[in-house]
């Protein structure tokens, strides 16, 4: 009789795991630096187990292949070993897989279900709401050389009147006029800020962005630099500016390309650095590689191998005359000794890139070096992806050599790369943090920019 009620138990659990249901979308939330980042699953059964694929909504990326799934005895184990990403879990009575997400050494707890995650939505008390107290406008123009038309919006504190102006140049990346990033707005409050200080504002889409014409995948920072240009020619068109008070605000890349037009331009009066980089483009993206990994916790020696092999095949691109195949096939021998064929593709892929390509080789303190105009270089002490102390100090030392002569440069403690004040400065916290633009250093570029313009 016992022998049948064991035999009885092993044939019902056999039934239970064959009965549990592993396909469909499977839902779970990272916590990760007192943030939230959502993550989900799709398990699809094939003729030989199951195949899968991950989202991570919130960084807007959906159907990433994973290399492995199986699921045997109730566990799940996904893995991705081109980017150190595994996830394995075990499937309980209430349709919950209790498990663990790790990627490059670091393992998180998450949990996932079938039910769908919402996004925590955070205030943010800094937007400016209409009507504004001040005149906008939708405008647009042409960068007639690249044949891309740019939509904007032009703010002026009266509808009449004759203003200093500045144009706002977004970071890296294709962004709105907003330079819009995780539902804050910092170029809006900026304008909001300057206009009510008597100042015009022109913010505009990047090109392929918003209204805005044009392909950004294949625009360099010099093609982009084009674009800024054309807002300044058309600033001069109206009558509401003051000709001789047209200046630059540009954030991180922004801050790159100010100094590019400045250099070469005498129609601008000054220029305001934000979180700019003042290191080469390869020396900034390896120092921010290895800063914000040590911030996540990556084991010291996993980052200096990492440092090892991206220095290496920056080195390539440095060496090139040119981006064409016989790059990518010296690219190529290099990354297939260093990662597996996936990786290697996707590395080469990336840094062949016009964008990547350009910005590596592009040294920010040549342009700085010819700029006569008055510089005001503001970064964060907390700033993970553009480094505060060397990045000021080259900037500086380029426009010692400018023999500029008007130069403030500040480095504003507890503020991140988006100025934000925060805890650790990781873009982790960006969205968590509702403040959108310290007030300090709204009122630091404020109140140089009315001298520089009196």
């Amino acid at each position: 009789m016992t022998k049948i009620i064991l035999i009885l138990i092993t044939v019902l659990s056999s039934f239970l795991v064959m009965g549990q249901e592993i396909s469909g979308k499977w839902n779970g939330a990272l916590k990760v630096q007192g943030t939230q980042l959502r993550i989900s699953f799709n398990v699809t059964p094939t003729e030989n187990g199951y195949k899968a694929t991950m989202d991570s909504p919130d960084q807007k990326v959906t159907g990433i292949p994973l290399e492995k799934a199986a699921f045997e005895n109730s566990v799940l184990k996904l893995e991705m070993p081109s980017a150190q990403i595994s996830y394995l879990g075990t499937l309980n009575k209430d349709n919950i897989i209790v498990g663990t997400f790790t990627q490059g050494g670091q393992s998180f707890e998450m949990n996932l279900s079938k039910e769908v995650i919402q996004k925590q939505v955070y205030a943010r008390p800094q937007e400016p709401q209409k009507p504004f107290p001040y005149y906008t406008e939708d405008v647009k123009f042409e960068n007639k050389t690249d044949h891309v038309t740019l939509a904007g919006t032009l703010s002026l504190p009266k509808k009449e009147g004759n203003f200093p102006a500045v144009v706002l140049i977004t970071g890296s990346g294709k962004q709105n006029r907003d330079e819009e990033i995780l539902r804050h707005k910092p170029f809006l409050v900026l304008s909001d800020y300057l206009t009510k200080k008597g100042i015009a504002v022109l913010r505009f889409d990047d090109r392929g962005a918003g209204e805005s014409t044009g392909d950004y995948t294949k625009a360099s920072t010099i093609d982009l630099a084009r674009d800024v240009q054309a807002g300044v020619d058309y600033l001069k068109t109206r009558k509401e500016i003051n000709k001789t008070k047209i200046g630059l605000i540009g954030h991180s890349e922004g801050g790159v390309i100010a100094p590019i037009i400045a250099a070469n331009s005498k129609d601008i009066d000054f220029i305001v650095l934000l979180a700019a980089p003042g290191l080469r483009g390869d020396k900034l993206l390896l120092l921010q590689k290895e800063v914000l990994e040590r911030q996540f916790g990556v084991p010291e020696n996993d980052i200096q191998k990492g440092q090892e092999i991206f220095k290496g095949g920056y080195e390539i691109i440095l060496a090139s005359s040119a981006n064409d195949e016989k790059l990518k096939n010296n690219l190529s021998n290099y990354t297939q000794s260093k990662f597996d064929d996936k990786t290697a593709k996707s590395f080469v892929d990336q840094i062949t890139n016009v964008w990547w390509y350009n910005f590596l080789r592009l040294d920010p303190a040549i342009a700085l070096a010819k700029v006569k105009c008055p510089v005001l270089a503001l970064n964060g002490s907390k700033d993970l992806q553009v480094p505060a102390a060397v990045n000021l100090e080259t900037i500086k030392n380029a426009l010692i050599k400018a023999e500029n002569k008007n130069v403030t440069i500040k480095e504003i403690p507890g503020l991140n790369h988006l100025f934000q004040e925060c805890k650790t400065g990781s873009p982790m916290e960006y969205d968590t943090i509702e403040q959108t633009f310290s007030p300090i250093a709204l009122e630091e570029i404020s109140s140089w920019m009315i001298l520089q313009t009196k």
